[in-house]
């Protein structure tokens, strides 16, 4: 995307951690696995894991209330509700329209977009093109997964990797230099076989023997992932700083998805940034999907990292294939 002088800001960031955490250690317990063996090919320690009680909307209703709370708003000072989420409440109603209801308001638009672990990103763009046409003035976007609902905890490979949160932004039109300054998107469905969850929809609509084998829970060639993740991550950052006419020397803060360690360490090392600059807390949350970037923001904000005029790449790859870059000055 071409440099705009109009652009949009994140005026707030709300986030939601579940209480429950489960360790490497509790994991020894349930599977067979072991924390060094987890450690030392994802970087995880630790992730949230939901209650049986909760679902996503509830995720998503807290992290947005903590938004709002924090930039003085009431949920009727929002003109859009638009939530990225891989593990909806239902499908349909919309996660987005349950959280509409569960906030107490009514008549805005509301829906959500799915784009994998890209979906925020995703999100963020579409809610750029709207809130600069006028369409809306100020925007509600949620990245919120429960991933431990839609995984196989007897399957080591995929267990291991995920864990649940939310994170919200309160989007509107900049009125200083701040801002979204440039991005870059793209997608090949051709692989969207590496990374699925097969059962549920009118490919394999839900039947017993679809439970029994086990179609309803994410399914992941890992390897084939990895290679992929690294490649379109890198390439997208480039192409996000290019439009922005930044160079990566210039970038204070990288915020890559949070899939796994050694993924963040690899675009690091293509991109030549210091590992002080790249942000990591897959070890703290696991890959969170679209919860992992605005709550790895928020952090740094409340660490006191984020000075005016700070900027920040953010790069995610997803299910698809998806991945997206945006280049941001705080």
């Amino acid at each position: 995307m071409v440099k705009k002088e109009k652009r949009i800001k994140i005026s707030s960031i709300g986030i939601y951690l579940p209480d429950k955490v489960l360790t490497n250690l509790d994991l020894e317990k349930m599977v067979e696995t072991s924390d060094e063996w987890i450690t030392t090919r994802t970087g995880i320690k630790e992730r949230r894991i939901a209650s049986d009680q909760q679902v996503t909307s509830d995720l998503g209703v807290a992290a947005a209330r903590q938004a709002l709370d924090r930039a003085g708003l009431k949920p009727e000072d929002i003109d859009l509700i638009l939530v990225a989420t891989n593990s909806p409440d239902t499908l349909f109603p919309s996660t987005a329209c349950w959280i509409q209801k569960k906030l107490g308001t009514k008549e805005m638009p509301a829906f959500d977009l799915q784009a994998g672990c890209t979906g925020v990103l995703y999100g963020l763009i579409v809610a750029e093109g709207l809130i600069l046409s006028g369409v809306c003035r100020r925007a509600l976007l949620i990245g919120v997964d429960i991933l431990s609902k839609i995984t196989n905890w007897e399957d080591r490979t995929t267990c291991v990797l995920f864990g649940d949160g939310a994170g919200a932004f309160i989007l509107e039109e900049s009125r200083d230099d701040s801002g979204l300054l440039s991005h870059f998107w793209g997608a090949d469905g051709s692989l969207g076989e590496l990374l699925i969850l097969p059962g549920g929809g009118t490919l394999h609509p839900a039947s017993e023997q679809t439970v029994k084998d086990k179609l309803h829970y994410i399914h992941m060639k890992g390897n084939d992932v990895f290679k992929h993740a690294v490649k379109r991550m890198g390439q997208s950052i480039i192409e996000a700083l290019n439009s922005a006419g930044l160079d990566k020397h210039q970038v204070d803060f990288l915020i890559p998805h949070q899939a796994n360690l050694r993924i963040i360490d690899a675009i690091g090392e293509r991109l030549n940034m210091d590992p002080e600059r790249v942000v990591v807390n897959v070890d703290r949350y696991g890959n969170m999907s679209v919860a992992t970037i605005p709550v790895a923001l928020y952090e740094l904000q409340e660490e006191g990292k984020l000075e005016p005029g700070k900027i920040v790449a953010m790069v995610a790859f997803g299910a698809g294939f998806t991945w997206a870059a945006a280049i941001y000055r705080w």
